[in-house]
């Protein structure tokens, strides 16, 4: 009855991904029937939604640290998310809103390379930046165009 109190209020606590419950009741020095077991009760009482937890994750990851949806898929892969709780996920990010974080971002790190002489370098190291937050390439190349010129 302890591990299940534990697991429960680990569930409560903030959503969380099948792989990161299951791995938690390892830990706590369950066997694999065990967590199969807890896993399936977890869901039925709704403390565990793969579903709920890809679109609290993307929309907190945008919001909080403005990554770029390739980055968020990423992530959501590494916790196991299926491609469908993925796709449902992304389309809680709103259209403007993404573009204008980009623009934001592109903004900021222009501003941070004042002191960068070469045009072309600068521009390569925003590419870079937005990159490596996990924005498109189309998108980059868009912004980039519409900030540099």
């Amino acid at each position: 009855m302890e591990i299940k109190s534990a697991i429960e209020y680990y569930c409560r606590y903030q959503e969380r991904s099948h792989k990161e419950v299951r791995n938690k009741l390892y830990e706590l020095g369950c066997n694999t029937d065990e967590v199969e077991e807890n896993i399936m009760e977890l869901i039925q009482a709704d403390l565990l939604n793969e579903e709920r937890y890809a679109s609290a994750y993307a929309g907190g990851k945008f919001r909080m640290k403005q990554w770029g949806r390739n980055k968020i898929v990423q992530q959501l892969k590494f916790q196991q998310v299926s491609d469908y709780c993925i796709k449902k996920a992304l389309t809680e990010i709103d259209e403007d809103d993404y573009w204008a974080a980009a623009r934001y971002l592109a903004e900021k790190k222009k501003n941070e390379l004042r002191t960068e002489k070469n045009h072309y370098t600068k521009k390569q190291k925003v590419y870079r930046y937005l990159y490596q937050k996990g924005y498109e390439s189309n998108l980059i190349y868009e912004t980039i165009k519409e900030l540099f010129n």
